[in-house]
């Protein structure tokens, strides 16, 4: 029986194993690119533009430094890559992870193992960390939802819990082409690893 492809190949010319990703197979450009054209919501948001992952992945490495303004430069790097993996296996909305189970979540260990690695991260942040990021998700998620995604403030609130009026006051989303969104992430990637040199 033939095995079926586990790899995909990335326009960097890379190939990505997705059941054993390597370090070495990982580039920037194809994380941006592919990040700038999926679609956050399956695409169901207000606009002329979807909005993708790595629009959301900006917002919420911004809103990490909004609620703990002394972060450091690496882990404010892994705020922006937290969705990295997506890149290859596409933004499930909750719902579907959980009815496809712990396979998915296996996926994403291994490539966010790998992801981080690749720019010098450990391949597991510390928990205080990943909370931090995983609150920045969640206000992320409640801006998103209600303002491009239908949701009143209420249900909002209870599907994502109210965020401080200080992490939200003055963003707003306003969906923009991939080309800004691959570009700005680039450039944001860029600065926090100079950043994390100067340190």
């Amino acid at each position: 029986m033939k095995q079926p492809r586990a790899w995909q190949r990335m326009l960097s010319g890379r190939r990505l194993d997705l059941l054993d990703p390597t370090p070495v197979d990982i580039e920037l450009e194809d994380i941006a690119h592919g990040l700038a054209f999926v679609a956050r919501w399956n695409g169901q948001t207000r606009g002329d533009w979807p909005y993708s992952v790595a629009e959301h992945s900006l917002l919420v490495e911004s809103l990490v430094t909004r609620l703990a303004p002394r972060t450091e430069a690496r882990w404010r790097l892994a705020a922006l890559l937290h969705d990295a993996p997506e890149y290859v296996i596409g933004d499930m909305i909750s719902p579907v992870k959980a009815a496809v189970g712990p396979g998915y979540q296996e996926l994403d260990v291994r490539l966010t193992s790998a992801i981080h690695i690749r720019f010098g991260l450990p391949a597991q942040i510390p928990v205080r960390v990943k909370t931090l990021i995983k609150r920045a998700d969640r206000v992320s998620a409640w801006l998103e939802a209600t303002q491009i995604a239908g949701f009143s403030a209420a249900e909002a609130d209870r599907f994502f819990g109210k965020p401080p009026p200080e992490a939200i006051d003055g963003i707003a989303i306003a969906p923009r082409p991939p080309v800004e969104a691959r570009n700005a992430f680039v450039a944001r990637h860029h600065e926090l690893e100079a950043e994390i040199s100067r340190a």
